[in-house]
């Protein structure tokens, strides 16, 4: 029996994991809270940036300055990432926040278009130029530290808790929402109200930064540095350096997997999370108040779905939950969109939502623990950075645009085919993953993707000596 602290298995091993996944969930939560309140809140401040005739036209501007933060995600990927795999975890997460802060910020001070003119979109497109880096660089770094904090055997259900937290920030973001439109009129959301969230946020990011400077480093990483450095003191130099893109272009057979595993579950993830708001009040005709209780009360419910799924593939492998997802999303896609752009009915349009959720759950659940299992520690953050955030960047910022630009054309249905058509691509990624049960010992190049007893014993061995 063993009782060294370092041991993830014992009880104070355990608490030391909790409190890291806390402390990286923190963050986390605050980030995507910044991040989503653009999309929460863009429905009152279209027309203060783009003045327009049309409705749909103002929020298809907004939306296409929420794609161009996604457009550098990628950036983000890939300087925070390689950032992280050089310098540690910690420092990337707290750099990540800090940038966030900056961003919503400027958007909170940016005057009207009509006070500023052009400069009004110009500063909205900077601040989400800055907020897309952010985030690129936190999901990465983020999905790293989690898995490899985690106790080995249940890297699923820790790692699971990276969405619960993202979720969490669209849940306060969507609470920010709900209190002030108890609070204010329409008028007064659209004037001056939405400014508010972003006030909150920048705030709230500017807490979490000093909070974050007090985390626990991963000892994963502490121990790969730790080796490098005895490999430069004895003279010998290490064959390659961390989180090079020279190192990276190494493993493409893993590279090519994260991009077919995010293409369907962040396009899937992103409709049912964030294009749905809209589409109810835009094509539904549901009222925008009852539109922010269905969406609260369904992410909720979504949420708590997370460690769920997370631990169920700790239990029967990764590869049959990702299947799940993948030919849910595939079949049941176009259903749940026609007949939810037809029911005006607030229960219909809650269980057409939830159901859809309760399918993007077996990606979302997974999302870090099965990308960051694909490499190794050197270049693991930017291994899952840049290849999800290109992927990001090219298919999920540009989802809700596509659609709202689909629906002023006449075409709005096509949309959904064309999230059918991503999921199917992840289903196809999901078919290749490796067999066995979940849990694999997040080092590729030495060992075997599915587990056994034996490899968690050898885990716990080397955490010990650590």
């Amino acid at each position: 029996m063993r009782h060294t602290t370092s041991n993830p298995t014992s009880s104070t091993g355990e608490r030391r994991v909790v409190a890291n996944v806390v402390r990286g969930c923190i963050g986390n939560l605050v980030e995507w809270y910044d991040w989503f309140v653009y999309a929460a809140f863009s429905v009152f401040f279209a027309a203060s940036f783009f003045p327009q005739s049309s409705t749909t036209a103002q929020l298809l501007s907004t939306a296409l300055v929420f794609a161009v933060g996604f457009l550098m995600r990628p950036i983000g990927g890939y300087i925070l990432g390689r950032y992280a795999d050089r310098y540690g975890r910690k420092n990337a997460l707290t750099l990540s926040v800090l940038m966030m802060a900056a961003g919503s910020l400027i958007i909170a001070a940016t005057p009207s278009f009509e006070a500023i003119g052009m400069l009004a979109p110009a500063l909205l497109v900077m601040a989400r130029l800055i907020q897309g880096l952010s985030v690129g660089g936190e999901f990465a770094s983020s999905a790293t530290y989690l898995s490899e904090v985690a106790t080995p055997g249940r890297r699923g259900f820790y790692s699971s808790f990276q969405y619960v937290s993202i979720i969490l920030g669209q849940l306060a973001a969507l609470g920010v929402q709900i209190i002030l439109l108890q609070l204010l009129t329409i008028d007064q959301m659209q004037a001056w109200g939405w400014r508010i969230p972003f006030v909150i946020g920048a705030i709230a990011a500017v807490t979490v930064m000093l909070f974050r400077r007090g985390m626990d480093e991963s000892d994963q990483y502490k121990e790969e540095a730790a080796q490098i450095a005895a490999e430069k003191a004895s003279g010998t130099q290490p064959s390659a350096k961390r989180g090079t893109l020279r190192l990276l272009l190494q493993y493409p057979k893993q590279l090519a997997m994260v991009f077919g595993l995010a293409i369907g579950g962040t396009v899937a993830f992103y409709t049912y999370t964030t294009y749905l708001q809209k589409y109810m009040i835009n094509t539904s005709g549901i009222a925008p108040e009852t539109v922010a209780w269905i969406n609260f009360a369904a992410l909720f419910i979504y949420m708590l779905l997370q460690p769920v799924a997370g631990l169920i593939s700790d239990r029967i492998g990764r590869r049959k939950v990702m299947l799940f997802f993948g030919v849910g999303s595939t079949v049941l896609t176009v259903p749940i969109l026609t007949v939810l752009g037809n029911t005006t009915n607030a229960f219909v349009a809650f269980g057409l939502m939830m159901t859809g959720l309760v399918i993007v759950t077996a990606y979302s659940a997974l999302s870090a623990i099965v990308k960051a299992e694909l490499f190794p520690t050197k270049v693991r953050a930017l291994g899952v950075g840049l290849p999800h955030a290109i992927t990001a960047a090219l298919f999920s910022g540009t989802a809700e645009p596509l659609a709202l630009a689909l629906k002023q054309a006449g075409h709005e249905s096509a949309f959904f085919y064309y999230v059918v058509g991503c999921s199917a691509l992840t289903l196809v990624a999901a078919l290749f993953m490796a067999k066995g049960k979940g849990g694999t010992t997040l080092d590729p190049e030495t060992e075997n993707p599915a587990r056994d007893g034996r490899e968690e014993d050898r885990d716990d061995r080397r955490l010990e000596r650590v």
